[in-house]
């Protein structure tokens, strides 16, 4: 290779990037010791953007299409090399590469449980996990904010991250929506969505969008599941005394078909399966106290209390209908919640004589009221 050939190699005159990987996010142009020359040819296909940075501070940014290179179209750089115009020499820069395209089926889930508080079970540990999808919307904030100056980078470089971010959010979400742990799956759908909303701004903060959330299950500890079979199991039984008596004929059965068998076995598991079935109808049966909260102060008190043990007030609380609309208001209340009207007795419009409700005319002066 003569002079002339080596002087021209160190020139470069197409940029563009042509191998992009499936996970990768950004492309370093490979500058090394070279130039660029000026009237190079940018190329910058669809779900990509180029970005030019000199020592260390971002000058142009370029969108899909075909560029040429010159001080008229990058004017940040020129003003930033302090080019003069007509500049025509060849100059370095650094040259990187962005994919904006859809980064999809990226896989989220809870590394260690999530503590949540549910009104049937109480402290709960949840795990749960899905898919999502995101793409990068500010390329600038994106290079300040994560890559830097790297030579590559790809979604698994940043993926723990933003689990982390999903994870932190999603357990937030789940305990604002008072949603019962035995009713998750009902909701995946309007979780997701409101996921989505949760997301946007920590995505946003490093130039991410947010595209898709998906929950695919969420899981409750072995016990709770257990106890969700048990109550399961509890319904599909039943009448608990039709059951006993299912089991005495099945007992009675295995004795007939056991040639070594006599009936007074039969008579021994049809005593137990009665038994059984009349203990779980004693249990069944036998009546739950009732609880109720004091109207004055929310405490939990048996239902037939009639008096709070907490603040000593008075629970029942008499009620009496409203003489307008029939609603059931507390005896000692001015007015009706079911209409607004004014309760108690009325005032006559000619004498100003309190008058029932229920009066037609006024017994002082005559006059309808």
């Amino acid at each position: 290779m003569g002079l002339f050939g080596f002087i021209k190699s160190q020139f470069i005159e197409v940029i563009e990037w042509t191998d992009m990987k499936p996970n990768e996010l950004v492309y370093r142009f490979p500058v090394e010791n070279k130039e660029i020359k000026m009237g190079a040819q940018l190329t910058v296909r669809e779900g990509q953007v180029a970005i030019f940075v000199n020592e260390g501070q971002i000058a142009d940014v370029y969108s899909p299409g075909r560029h040429e290179l010159a001080t008229e179209n990058m004017p940040i750089l020129t003003k930033l090399k302090s080019w003069k115009y007509g500049f025509n020499s060849p100059f370095k820069a650094e040259v990187y590469f962005i994919s904006t395209r859809q980064f999809t089926d990226q896989k989220w889930g809870t590394t260690n449980p999530v503590m949540m508080r549910d009104q049937d079970f109480g402290m709960l540990r949840i795990r749960a996990f899905g898919v999502y999808s995101f793409k990068v919307n500010e390329p600038t904030i994106f290079l300040k904010e994560v890559f830097g100056t790297s030579a590559s980078f790809s979604t698994e470089e940043i993926t723990s991250h933003m689990k982390a971010k999903i994870i932190s959010q999603l357990s937030d979400l789940l305990a604002e929506s008072n949603i019962p742990a035995l009713d998750f799956s009902r909701y995946y759908e309007e979780l997701s969505h409101q996921g989505i909303e949760k997301l946007k701004m920590p995505f946003n903060q490093f130039g991410l969008e947010i595209k898709t959330f998906a929950i695919e299950n969420i899981s409750l500890p072995p016990e709770v599941e257990e106890a969700m079979d048990k109550r399961t199991s509890m319904g599909v039984l039943g009448n608990m005394q039709q059951y006993a008596q299912y089991q005495a004929a099945e007992a009675m059965r295995d004795a007939a078909n056991n040639p070594g068998g006599n009936m007074a076995s039969a008579g021994v598991g049809m005593g137990a399966g009665m038994a059984m079935g009349q203990m779980f109808n004693q249990n069944f049966n036998q009546p739950q106290s009732q609880k109720k909260q004091c109207p004055h102060c929310q405490s939990e008190i048996d239902a037939s209390a009639k008096f709070c043990p907490s603040c000593g007030k008075e629970t029942i609380i008499e009620k009496v209908p409203c003489p307008h609309c029939q609603y059931m208001n507390e005896k000692d209340a001015k007015f009706c919640s079911g209409c607004g009207q004014a309760l108690g007795n009325k005032i006559c419009s000619n004498c100003q004589a309190e008058v029932e409700n229920s009066a037609k005319f006024c017994p002082k002066c005559g006059k309808e009221v």
